[in-house]
């Protein structure tokens, strides 16, 4: 990672916890009121160089299980409050130590699921040649209503183009986005439609 863009990383992450400390704590009370414990979801996601680490997020959804005691899907566990907290990206607040660890940075291409990894065509892959990010050029230009070939292509153009004055534009970009509301959902699903591979892949 270039030196700039980790010093901002360090420097806007630890700005951001102090800042934003009231607004974590007062979302970790109500996760805990309105989903019980535990208050943060942690999954393994894919970083720089498709390496595993551990992502940390509020929880917005609850563990309610169907019958056979599996969990149901999401438009079904996903709540009003869980709807509001991805609205306005509050959900994403604890990735702020996954910044300051360095695991993650503010800008890159967000860090999909594991399971991903071997359905990218060679091209896509290639978006994980940089540190995965909070917000990125994909989410700028659609956030999660864009399809996924959409969605790897402006990663990887991110990729090619990648500046500190890119990254700014970027996070100014997304204050825009988040203030609107817009782009949360994938059309017709209650959260992102799963990524199930290209359909010329061998």
């Amino acid at each position: 990672m270039p030196f700039s863009k980790r010093l901002f990383d360090i420097v806007a992450a630890l700005i951001g916890l102090i800042i934003l400390s009231p607004v974590i704590l007062l979302t970790a009370i109500l996760v805990r009121i309105f989903f019980g414990t535990p208050i943060l979801f942690r999954q393994q996601r894919p970083g720089y160089k498709g390496c595993p680490f551990l992502i940390c997020k509020f929880r917005t959804m609850t563990n309610r299980l169907s019958a056979d005691g599996n969990l149901l899907p999401d438009s079904k566990r996903l709540t009003p409050f869980g709807h509001f907290l991805r609205s306005l990206s509050l959900d994403e607040l604890p990735e702020l130590f996954n910044i300051l660890r360095g695991e993650m940075s503010f800008v890159g291409p967000r860090p999909l699921l594991m399971q991903y990894l071997p359905l990218y065509s060679p091209e896509q892959a290639r978006r994980h040649d940089v540190v995965p990010g909070l917000t990125g050029w994909a989410q700028v230009n659609g956030r999660n209503a864009a399809d996924w070939p959409t969605r790897f292509k402006l990663d990887v153009w991110y990729v090619d183009h990648w500046s500190f004055w890119l990254d700014i534009k970027i996070i100014l970009m997304t204050f825009g986005k988040v203030f609107k509301r817009s782009g949360v959902n994938q059309e017709g699903q209650a959260t992102v439609e799963y990524f199930t591979g290209n359909d010329d892949r061998p």
